[in-house]
């Protein structure tokens, strides 16, 4: 049976101490039951004592023995032999002494520990850290508060209990729970009992929270920059600002200077980077690259962008870069926009050039400048019917090639005569009207031109479905076919200036569209219907579309005239587009698109593709890619388990037409429970007749540092599905050191 004391009896027994301690205890030890003492002043929470012996002694002291426990706001402690002073609230604690706060635990031989300021040391201590499972021992913790410690003589790892494969071993160490920080002095990592690294101030995140500090060194190296590191420091200026500096040295070229700088208001967002490599020592000149993005909400309607990238030199990414993705960009996008949004009708100007980085080797055209480039678009629905216009002028500015201005008008109209779930009819009527006004560099005089063309299209289909149980399982399939006819009279167009127009590829979304051209300097003729049916198998219990097949094909009743590639002359039949794509199991997806040419009976284009992900950490992609006398290529990549704990990851980009590799990646993982070791090597193309290749040798201590060239960002981008197997969900985090 359990006793609560009442405070005054407690405060009684307490007071007849001096005189009748002795049977006071003599009581508590006769009954061997437990008892529970309850001590409170006016301005304090009370504390709450329970043990199999209660002893009240001298000076209003309370002894409390056998499993012994006290409690006070959300503090737990336990030991063998408690001595708890009422006056100061100062507790004594020995034998198998366990602190518990808020999913922390410290355990030793020994407490002192004040219960109202939260002040005492341990002796011998053991400690855990529910924020992120770290762990580890001291010679002795001292209480600052509930929310911070210090401790000598200290070590500290994530990994689980039994497992030492490595630790954080310092002279002191001080945890700050508030700011979820950790700070080590004189401190030394050690891997399987061998220190890699010694700093003598360090600090590591205790959770999620971003901060300040040193991230961990980057160990690296390509065959046209040497041996690498970068050790970037990250600035956590505030909740929504923060930088990043980080110097990369490059045995072969000397010391570069990467910055990030980031941030995030309600009115305006954006991020600034500037790269700066002075005296290149292989290219013996100072090269550096620049880019803005800046999105501004001016109010009223109004908001404004900015998108600037600069680089030093052509070479500058071939050289440089360490990523395929980054290499093959040539041209650098440089605009200014200033846009308004007036619920129905919106409108925008924006100046807009490119910087071209040429390649010797395959030289590219230079894009034309836009200075500048006005749009105006708008839409009304006025009794079932779409109003719709949309207006352009652009003065195209261009350092040898024709200049000129151009003003497009594009009024419409859109009327449903059908329009429900089954079935839908909608007709629409456009007009389109380009003038020019020709400028600089007009060697062949052209003289400004007009060009005014109605067009008609008709879009009807219908959607027919019905329950059908395949296998077992309950689908709904469905039927949808869908036909739409263009007519576009024809306008001889070949004298007028082409600025920003391409043949559009042939495919589902261009099939359905009123011009075979992206741009606004041609208008295709246009006299066909297009017939196209798409099939879904869709799973009843998740809606999950586990198959869907689409064909279709156009039918010319006379032959397109405007063109800017070679037409296929005499067929009134285009290729035959052929789609086929779904989830076939949890686990594996399919996509494919085939272009049959059926007027030579063959395969003109097609793409493959196929994922399989039974389970995070194993993913097989397989893509193939082949375009008539233009392309074949392949790509292959994987992540993949081949034990336990070791995986491996690849990829193999190849181009059968140009009879050269693209790209290779290949490596190992080796998971831990606390730890991750990764090997990768890449080699990829920088030019059409260059290659480079990355050695990445990279060990992770879960939730403290990384060291050597991290890989991740590589295979997150090169294998699609790719799993980091020990990733926590977390904004950035950093460890210092100095």
């Amino acid at each position: 049976m359990q006793f609560r004391l009442k405070p005054v009896v407690f405060a009684l027994l307490c007071s007849l101490a001096p005189a009748a301690g002795a049977e006071v205890d003599v009581l508590a030890l006769r009954m061997d039951k437990t008892f529970m003492a309850m001590a409170e002043t006016e301005e304090d929470t009370p504390a709450f004592v329970e043990a199999d012996h209660l002893t009240g002694k001298k000076e209003n002291q309370i002894e409390a023995t056998g499993n012994a426990i006290v409690r006070k706001r959300g503090q737990s402690i336990k030991a063998d032999t408690l001595l708890y002073y009422q006056e100061t609230q100062d507790l004594d604690a020995q034998g198998h002494v366990v602190v518990e706060q808020e999913g922390n635990t410290m355990s030793g031989p020994h407490l002192v520990l004040n219960l109202e300021t939260s002040v005492g040391t341990m002796t011998q201590p053991v400690y855990y850290l529910a924020e992120n499972d770290g762990r580890g021992a001291a010679d002795v913790m001292h209480f600052q508060d509930k929310q911070h410690y210090t401790l000598d003589n200290a070590s500290y790892t994530t990994c689980p209990a039994d497992n030492e494969d490595w630790q954080l071993k310092m002279k002191g160490l001080e945890i700050d729970r508030e700011a979820q920080i950790g700070v080590a002095h004189h401190a030394t990592v050690e891997f399987m009992g061998t220190p890699i690294l010694y700093s003598p101030w360090m600090d590591f995140p205790l959770g999620d929270n971003r901060k300040s500090g040193f991230l961990a060194p980057v160990f690296g190296g390509t065959t046209k920059s040497g041996t690498e590191i970068t050790v970037p420091y990250y600035w956590n200026i505030a909740p929504n600002r923060d930088a990043t500096f980080a110097p990369r040295v490059m045995t072969k070229r000397g010391v570069m200077l990467n910055t990030e700088f980031r941030y995030l208001e309600p009115q305006y967002a954006g991020e600034l980077r500037v790269d700066v490599l002075p005296g290149d020592a292989i290219a013996n000149r100072s090269r550096g690259y620049l880019a803005l993005k800046h999105s501004q909400a001016l109010g009223g309607g109004f908001s404004a962008y900015v998108n600037f990238n600069r680089a030093s030199d052509d070479a500058y990414f071939r050289d440089l870069a360490d990523g395929v993705t980054t290499t093959s960009q040539v041209n650098l996008l440089q605009e200014g926009v200033l846009a308004y949004s007036g619920g129905w009708w919106n409108a925008s100007a924006r100046v807009q050039r490119y910087q071209t980085l040429q390649d010797q080797a395959a030289p590219i055209a230079v894009p034309y400048a836009r200075l500048p480039q006005l749009n105006i678009s708008a839409q009304q629905d006025y009794n079932g019917a779409a109003l719709t216009f949309a207006g352009e002028f652009v003065d195209f500015s261009h350092p040898s090639a024709l200049n000129a201005r151009r003003l497009v008008l594009n009024p419409s109209v859109t009327y449903p005569l059908i329009s429900n779930p089954a079935f839908y009819l909608t007709p629409k009527l456009a007009l389109h009207s380009t003038h020019y006004v020709m400028g600089a560099n007009n060697a062949a005089a052209l003289p400004n031109a007009s060009r005014t063309l109605p067009l008609l299209s008709v879009d009807s289909g219908v959607a027919l479905e019905r329950d059908w149980n395949l296998l077992g399982t309950d689908y709904t399939h469905t039927l949808e076919p869908r036909l739409f006819y263009v007519f576009v009279p024809y306008r001889d167009q070949a004298q007028l200036p082409n600025f920003d127009t391409a043949q559009a590829t042939f495919n589902f979304s261009q099939i359905f569209s009123e011009n075979r051209f992206f741009g606004s300097d041609r208008v295709g003729d246009a006299n066909h219907v297009t017939l196209a049916m798409t099939s879904r198998l869709l799973e009843q219990s998740n809606g999950a579309e586990r198959l869907k097949v689409t064909v279709g094909e156009r039918f010319s009743f006379s032959a397109p005239q405007v063109n800017l590639v070679a037409p296929t002359l005499g067929t009134s039949r285009s290729d035959i587009l052929l789609a086929a794509s779904g989830r076939l199991t949890d686990a594996l997806t399919l996509d494919s698109e085939f272009q049959i040419d059926p007027n030579q009976s063959h395969t003109q284009r097609y793409n493959l593709a196929a994922r399989y992900v039974p389970e995070p950490g194993k993913v097989l992609n397989l893509g193939y890619r082949f375009q008539r006398n233009t392309l074949r290529q392949v790509d292959m990549s994987a992540q993949w388990p081949l034990s336990h704990r070791w995986h491996a990851v690849a990829r193999w980009n190849y181009s059968f037409q140009d009879a050269r590799l693209l790209e290779a990646i290949g490596g190992l993982e080796y998971n831990e429970s606390c730890w991750t070791l990764r090997f990768v090597a890449q080699r990829f193309t920088v030019g059409t007749q260059q290659a480079n290749t990355g050695f990445f040798i990279q060990l992770e201590l879960n939730d403290l540092v990384k060291v050597g060239s991290d890989p991740l960002g590589l295979l997150k981008r090169s294998v699609p599905g790719y799993t980091k197997l020990n990733d926590k969900p977390s904004d950035k985090k950093s460890v210092v050191l100095r």
